[in-house]
């Protein structure tokens, strides 16, 4: 039988990491050497547990230390942290190739989510105009979304255009929604993903875990490309 793969979660007190650090305890693939938050050693953590993957959730500020320790460990670093600034993700890069540590940053680990772009890349080919629309709880640090982000820029690529307008919204009472609105010579085509928990990220987690130490490129961006 193969072993389990040894993960411990960055942020494991936060919304999304406590669910995914509760979820790892109880999937057999998975095991779960701990947690570590604010203040805690990572590095003195990592040379004790020797995860194979740590899972980030936490916040920008610190989201890129985290991955970079994780890198110089020998851990792959799997980031659902959004708001990390690209020359960020090229340290990020450099780092994963230098060590050959594979990695990935993904704006959104919801497998609809990342449909729901996909599908949005698809429309901007063949409608005339779109905007986005994302809606997300009140204390989420960055806007526009990095999923939002993310979708506006494969929208542009695929059209040959602009990337559409991006408007956010941050209230209470919502977790992670975005629509995509398409305008064309007498029609409106809607594509939208609501996340109504955070366990939504679960799956799209679990599959960077297990794939993210077998990547051909040593950082990936975006759970597209092990989905599709």
């Amino acid at each position: 039988m193969t072993e389990p793969i040894r993960v411990a979660v960055a942020g494991y007190r936060g919304k999304v990491g406590s669910v995914l650090a509760a979820a790892f305890q109880l999937d057999p693939g998975i095991e779960y050497v701990g947690g570590v938050g604010t203040g805690d050693d990572l590095a003195a953590f990592l040379r004790e547990k020797r995860p194979h993957a740590l899972v980030d959730f936490t916040r920008p500020s610190v989201a890129l230390h985290n991955a970079l320790v994780a890198v110089a460990a020998g851990a792959s670093p799997v980031v659902g942290t959004t708001g990390i600034p690209a020359d960020g993700i090229d340290k990020l890069e450099v780092a994963c190739t230098d060590k050959r540590v594979g990695g990935i940053v993904a704006p959104n680990f919801a497998i609809g989510a990342v449909l729901m772009m996909r599908f949005s890349v698809e429309a901007a080919r063949h409608m005339a105009k779109a905007e986005i629309i994302e809606l997300h709880h009140d204390q989420k640090l960055d806007a526009p979304s990095g999923t939002a982000a993310r979708t506006a820029v494969l929208m542009a690529e695929a059209s040959g255009g602009a990337p559409p307008p991006i408007h956010s919204v941050r209230l209470p009472g919502l977790v992670a929604h975005q629509e995509v609105i398409f305008g064309d010579i007498g029609q409106t085509l809607t594509i939208r993903h609501d996340t109504i928990g955070r366990e939504s990220f679960m799956p799209g987690v679990l599959l960077a875990i297990r794939k993210v130490g077998g990547l051909r490129e040593p950082l990936v961006i975006g759970l597209e490309h092990l989905l599709f």
